[in-house]
């Protein structure tokens, strides 16, 4: 890559980054562009040449994070409950508290319903992948059951409300999920 090059991937790199930064911690109406082009050290031109409008910025911050966090959760390896398990709660101790923020604004943004519902259809695949020895051999209905319930055992909703709202401490939440998935 030529330093040009190289200078203007680190410029959207930074972009981005400060972008995530400020969607997962602020209601997406009090994100301002002059803040995230500022954090990034550009100008909001740049920003608006890089990626156009708010929501465009929105988009790209969001599957730039979710690559990275995809990455992350695929490593979950297929077969060991218990290890997957351990890796989305990882995943949401890290970035539960931002996902809900997004979810809380979904009905009003169609930008953050569009990454929300593309979030939803990863898990989903996710849970499918990791947990198949759960699922293989059994009929067609019974197994798209199973897999709705540990699409529902690993979601964000039961970390939250058995880390936030039950304030269960790590481990105890997660020898809860561990029940509900393997059932023992």
């Amino acid at each position: 890559m030529s330093a040009r090059a190289d200078a203007a991937a680190a410029t959207g790199e930074r972009l981005l980054a400060s972008a995530w930064r400020h969607f997962a911690t602020r209601p997406y109406e009090e994100v301002r562009l002059r803040e995230v082009a500022e954090d990034a050290g550009v100008t909001v031109q740049t920003l608006h040449a890089r990626f156009g409008s708010k929501d465009e910025l929105l988009t790209a911050a969001y599957g730039w994070w979710g690559v990275q966090e995809g990455a992350r959760r695929d490593a979950a390896p297929a077969g060991r409950s218990r290890e997957a398990i351990r890796i989305v709660f990882d995943h949401y101790e890290a970035h539960g508290d931002a996902i809900l923020r997004m979810l809380s604004q979904e009905d009003r943004f169609p930008a953050i319903r569009e990454r929300t519902d593309f979030g939803r259809a990863y898990h989903r695949d996710w849970a499918e992948r990791v947990f198949a020895h759960l699922l293989d051999g059994l009929p067609r209905k019974a197994r798209e059951r199973r897999l709705t319930s540990l699409v529902i055992a690993t979601d964000v909703l039961v970390w939250k409300l058995l880390r936030r709202d039950m304030r269960l401490p790590r481990g105890e939440a997660e020898l809860i999920v561990g029940q509900v998935v393997v059932g023992s």
